[in-house]
């Protein structure tokens, strides 16, 4: 029998941590187990009916064709009046792309643009995604630590700290999977400034959580923040955790028509084109209603739960602004001991220990780049998030 010889574009990546958490979760329920889930990062809620409407109409019209590679014309306009209308972001309409997903953009951006030898900055924590993106394009990604202290987010003088005449990137994921927080108007700005003296350097932006934002400040990109830098940012965002959209897989971006073409002559010889029918039902326009009442429940749910895991002793959690999920520290709980004898050494044990003990699914702080943490996602019902806390209030006063 012959054997595969894999590319070493595969071998050096890891399948997503997020992911295999969230296939154990459902293995163990495959198997009886009574298991609380909180790894999944997907909306809890139904598409909304009125865009379901709007897909069924397109089936039924015979909308079920090839579309341009970059988009129809009509989603784009839609795309463009958004960036523009909530951002402040002018773009041309040969200046957006659309893909099966922000992700398949962000992949394909780095596709087109990075080689051996060019370095991506990431700042920790980081989308579990994005230094296995750099690796499988050739390029070195560049962890910057990012802690508590600075609400986990990247300091002027550290992004100076790590930039070299390689770094071709740096990506700002903003409100953050997995900490939640989001970085301020006068933060971007910072930012900007140290990116003025490093014309080389791009700025991806990956915005996919900007519209579930509950923060006391608006919410901003870093091309709003600092116009100057529109013909060295790609804006990234879609539709699928604001409205519910997760399958539909439909992404998007605006940035330098030089690089919107290039991410599109990959999608040509690779995707074709995003789906005909998610394209027409993509929401972008129209009545916004749905996301603003899912946006409530998410900061109700994200107060109700930071507020009960910080009352757990030896957790403490960074209040996150936008997004849905929690990235607690679990320091006080390394060096414990389990009733069953086992010494809990890092966060993954911590993690494995409420899973194995209580029933309570998580995903450990050092898949996110940076421990001793744990992510939990508030994106299920307030009675299995409270569930949840109970667990881990009881699993963590068992340990000594």
């Amino acid at each position: 029998m012959s054997t595969v010889k894999l590319a070493r574009r595969v071998t050096d990546i890891k399948i997503s941590p997020s992911t295999a958490a969230a296939q154990k979760a459902r293995d163990l329920k495959a198997e009886g187990r009574d298991i609380v889930d909180l790894t999944v990062g997907e909306p809890d809620f139904d598409t909304p009916d009125s865009i379901k409407t709007v897909a069924i109409d397109a089936i039924r019209a015979g909308d079920t064709k090839y579309t341009p590679v970059n988009g129809t014309i009509a989603l784009r306009k839609a795309i463009q009046h958004d960036y523009s209308s909530r951002l402040g972001i002018d773009c041309a309409l040969d200046a957006i792309c659309v893909g099966g997903g922000a992700k398949q953009i962000l992949f394909l951006a780095l596709t087109a643009t990075v080689e051996a030898g060019d370095e991506v900055i990431i700042p920790a924590p980081y989308w579990v995604s994005y230094p296995d993106m750099v690796i499988a394009n050739g390029g070195t990604p560049v962890i910057v630590p990012c802690g508590e202290e600075a609400r986990f987010k990247l300091s002027p003088a550290a992004l100076e700290a790590a930039i070299t005449s390689a770094t071709r990137w740096v990506v700002l994921n903003s409100p953050s999977n997995p900490t939640g927080v989001a970085y301020t108007a006068d933060e971007l700005k910072a930012l900007g400034e140290v990116l003025k003296r490093h014309p080389q350097i791009f700025v991806l932006c990956d915005e996919i959580y900007d519209r579930i934002c509950y923060a006391d400040f608006p919410v901003c990109s870093i091309v709003s923040a600092v116009p100057k830098l529109a013909g060295r940012a790609l804006v990234v965002n879609g539709v699928s955790k604001s409205y519910a959209m997760t399958g539909w897989r439909i992404g998007y971006a605006s940035g330098p028509k030089v690089l919107i073409d290039a991410i599109n002559k990959l999608q040509s010889q690779s995707s074709s084109c995003p789906s005909s029918i998610s394209q027409a039902a993509a929401a972008l326009t129209g009545d916004q209603s749905s996301v603003e009442a899912t946006v409530e429940v998410y900061r109700e749910r994200c107060e109700h739960i930071w507020k009960r895991l910080n009352a757990i002793d030896g957790l403490s959690c960074v209040k996150p602004d936008g997004a849905f999920y929690l990235y607690p520290n679990c320091s006080g709980m390394i060096g414990k001991t389990t009733p069953e004898g086992k010494t809990i050494g890092n966060d993954l044990d911590f993690v494995i220990y409420l899973l194995e003990s209580a029933g309570v699914a998580s995903i450990h702080g050092a898949a996110y780049g940076m421990e001793p943490h744990f992510r939990i996602s508030t994106a299920t019902s307030m009675k299995i998030l409270n569930d949840g806390c109970d667990r881990i209030e009881v699993a963590c006063k068992a340990l000594h």
